[in-house]
């Protein structure tokens, strides 16, 4: 139950992350802006998440991970009832909302994880959980397209804000038992930022983390770019679109549960995540040359490989966190590593946009991400030497 209840609101909060990035060309076109800037508004949906992620375990303690989790799905619902007015003003306030939620979402979610799963299969338990993350972005890439095209682009969004108060309202059955080892007086003084310091002074967390940074930003340019890019310059449809990065995301979700059972059966963890940032650098290199001549089934390899990796990873990752941090700290750890994560998502599609205002080609630009994961991939190895 457990694994099952994170699983979901992590789709829940995922698909309010990457629903208006699904509909980008159609909401753009909306409030008249270019659909290039949609890096910016998931730039500033997870500079909420790095504000919520490094005080969620103090969240946590205080209020208990499944009351955390509950508000975490509130904070995404009411994110989204506001985007549906068509303004800039009200896009910001929004954004940060849906932030705040999506970055409480983890330490929660590794807090029960670790307190009701075995060790032993922990990767792949993580990674199970984790397929929320790209189960979230199918129904976004397959329900948003689909819903703007029959009802409008408002339609989508309330759907997502339905399925987050639908999980927050069936969380409340047990949440009394969930959380019978909260701390009211957690004090959150002085204690903002602890687990982002409890990151920075173990090297092999410190380094993880780094390259958690990068891959972070790898990831939300595929999950922000990829059908504006099929859509400016493959010449696909909206739907058609957002069928492929369903495709990815799809891809995703497999890779995680198959790197996590790989990570645990070779006990490397490290030595998986530096495999999958070697098949990532590949992807995006070959997406620089992404045209209309492009095939279908080649345009679906590549993408399928940069989703199974760029989307695959973050299970064993949060797993090897929660392994290498101090006893009963796993979730500190988990938020003070997702401050870092959500750091690269931060910068990662501004500096794509940024790229493109001066490059004029979105396949040209995944030169970004390639350049991120290659760098990712250095700091593992600086993580596995310590």
């Amino acid at each position: 139950m457990v694994v099952a209840a994170t699983l979901v609101a992590q789709a829940a909060v995922s698909m309010g992350t990457l629903t208006l990035p699904a509909i980008a060309p159609r909401y753009a076109a909306v409030i008249g802006v270019d659909p290039s800037t949609i890096g910016y508004q998931i730039s500033i949906v997870y500079a909420g998440a790095m504000f919520s992620a490094a005080f969620g375990g103090n969240a946590v303690r205080a209020l208990g991970a499944c009351r955390t989790t509950q508000v975490a799905l509130s904070a995404v619902a009411a994110g989204m009832l506001l985007v549906m007015v068509p303004s800039l003003a009200v896009l910001f306030p929004a954004s940060v909302l849906i932030g705040l939620g999506y970055g409480l979402a983890n330490p929660a979610a590794s807090h029960l994880l670790v307190r009701y799963t075995p060790a032993q299969g922990r990767n792949l338990i993580f990674s199970i959980k984790q397929t929320g993350v790209p189960l979230g972005g199918i129904l976004a890439a397959l329900a948003g397209p689909a819903m703007t095209g029959a009802f409008g682009w408002r339609s989508a969004l309330l759907l997502v804000a339905m399925l987050g108060l639908a999980m927050t309202v069936l969380l409340q059955v047990p949440r009394k038992q969930w959380d019978d080892d909260r701390a009211p007086t957690t004090q959150f003084r002085g204690k903002l930022f602890g687990g982002v310091a409890l990151i920075w002074r173990a090297p092999p967390l410190r380094y993880l983390s780094l390259a958690a940074l990068c891959f972070g930003g790898v990831q939300l340019c595929v999950m922000a770019f990829t059908v504006t890019l099929l859509v400016a310059e493959a010449h696909y449809s909206l739907v058609q679109a957002g069928f492929m990065l369903s495709l990815v995301q799809l891809s995703g979700a497999f890779g995680r549960i198959f790197w996590g059972w790989a990570a645990d059966r070779l006990r490397s963890s490290m030595g998986v995540l530096l495999v999958l940032g070697g098949i990532m650098t590949l992807a995006t290199l070959a997406l620089m040359k992404l045209d209309a001549s492009w095939s279908a089934a080649w345009t679906t390899v590549v993408l399928l490989a940069l989703g199974a990796t760029a989307i695959g990873w973050n299970g064993v990752f949060l797993a090897e966190v929660a392994h290498v941090a101090p006893r009963d700290q796993a979730s500190a750890a988990t938020g003070g590593a997702l401050f870092f994560t959500f750091g690269g998502v931060l910068i990662g599609p501004s500096i794509f946009a940024g790229s493109y205002a001066f490059l004029h080609s979105y396949a040209l630009t995944f030169g970004i991400a390639a350049l991120f994961s290659i760098c990712g991939m250095a700091c593992l190895l600086r993580a596995r030497s310590h």
